[in-house]
């Protein structure tokens, strides 16, 4: 699905700008890794999680206003393998459709779109998924995300297999997680 729109003709383009905008680097937490089953444990806020080859940091999202139709989660991932992985599919219970994202503004066009064949995770690279950029779309919301929430997502990768992970709510203008001690995987 592609949308094209500009901002000042719609209210979801406001939402979205609202929520998905703001341009800055998502702070890793480099030097904080985990090799046990990522599905099985519990790990603190500070800690990346390790699903194969792949380690991932700094998971959050942002708290939404009332009646938001869509929301953003954003995070880290660092391959530290030889080989290329893929971000498949993404899922959540926070909202009825759950997709990766990429968006990129050309004037003031905004241009967002599902990346369907996923996104591409190469070997030795870190790739982040932030506020502006590539994300996580939860679009059509169950309810408002709170700030201090958290948001249970599993993220499926080609390789590297599943993981679920907590997406603590930040301000409704965030660009980095909030820094807490809750648990991060399960």
């Amino acid at each position: 699905m592609e949308f094209q729109m500009t901002l000042r003709s719609s209210l979801f383009a406001l939402v979205s700008a609202l929520t998905l905008t703001v341009a800055a680097p998502v702070i890793a937490h480099e030097g904080h890794q985990h090799t046990d089953d990522a599905a099985q444990t519990e790990h603190s806020g500070c800690d990346a999680v390790t699903v194969g080859d792949l380690e991932i940091s700094g998971p959050f999202t942002r708290a939404t206003l009332p009646n938001a139709p869509v929301g953003g989660g954003f995070l880290t991932i660092k391959n530290t393998g030889t080989e290329d992985d893929r971000l498949i599919s993404a899922t959540s219970t926070i909202a009825k459709d759950t997709q990766i994202h990429e968006m990129a503004m050309e004037g003031d066009v905004m241009k967002m779109r599902q990346l369907v064949d996923g996104l591409a995770i190469p070997a030795g690279e870190t790739v982040t998924l932030e506020p502006g950029g590539n994300h996580i779309m939860f679009m059509g919301l169950n309810g408002p995300i709170k700030e201090g929430e958290k948001v249970s997502v599993t993220l499926t990768f080609e390789k590297a297999g599943e993981v679920t992970l907590d997406l603590v709510a930040a301000g409704a203008a965030a660009d980095a997680p909030a820094h807490d001690h809750g648990s991060m995987a399960h």
